[in-house]
């Protein structure tokens, strides 16, 4: 039985506008909260729009 000990999540904005809404922000901070729960690191949210993304590790909100 192998166990996940980080996940990377990431979705896209058909939009093609990778600006986070606060719907991304909120699920963003659940996914680590649910992580912290497990034991299973957040190693990043990734929105990807049309020809840029959005990555909060990388805005350092993360």
């Amino acid at each position: 039985m192998a166990i996940s000990t980080s996940v990377l999540t990431l979705h896209n904005h058909p939009s093609g506008d990778p600006e986070p809404s606060r719907e991304d922000t909120r699920l963003t901070q659940r996914l680590i909260a649910a992580g912290v729960l497990m034991g299973i690191g957040v190693l990043d949210h990734v929105i990807l729009g049309e020809a840029r993304y959005y990555s909060y590790r990388e805005e350092g909100t993360l």
